[in-house]
């Protein structure tokens, strides 16, 4: 099946950029995958930001197509159950999964309510930036997970 990551903004830091391009080539060795990167919402005030961002997001999303919203509010999974819940959704027949990163305000309630499934990383607070790595990190260590390979290393 095939990964896609709906991000706000662009990384801006060279040592996270560096992450993600390890992870993104370490994903991609086992599942096609995809970063879609939205405008951040600028100059505005924190609730048209959310709209904006949301809208944004919304607007890349195709009807039918499973969504995963990354919200601090979510479920959270071990990596085994992330590993389970993506298989689960391959099975049901859908060739992507579409998951979303909001930006620095949180989610619009147009992806909160579209979402089939909304995933907490942690009760932490992370930067955007930070979640989107961990998430594309993940995605790794579920496919390793799926595959049977050993995933603590």
């Amino acid at each position: 099946m095939k990964l896609r990551l709906i991000a706000v903004g662009k990384i801006r830091e060279p040592y996270l950029a560096a992450a993600l391009a390890d992870f993104r080539k370490r994903l991609e060795r086992y599942a096609a995958y995809e970063e879609v990167e939205v405008a951040v919402a600028r100059g505005t005030d924190p609730a048209r930001a959310v709209r904006e961002e949301g809208e944004r997001i919304a607007r890349t999303l195709v009807a039918g197509e499973p969504f995963w919203l990354l919200d601090r509010a979510g479920s959270q999974l071990t990596s085994i159950e992330l590993s389970e819940k993506i298989q689960r959704t391959a099975a049901g027949g859908h060739t992507r999964l579409t998951l979303a990163v909001a930006g620095t305000y949180g989610a619009h309630s147009v992806l909160i309510e579209r979402a089939d499934f909304v995933w907490s990383l942690s009760s932490l607070t992370f930067l955007h930036e930070w979640a989107r790595a961990i998430v594309v990190e993940q995605l790794y260590r579920a496919a390793k997970i799926a595959r049977g390979e050993s995933y603590h290393h």
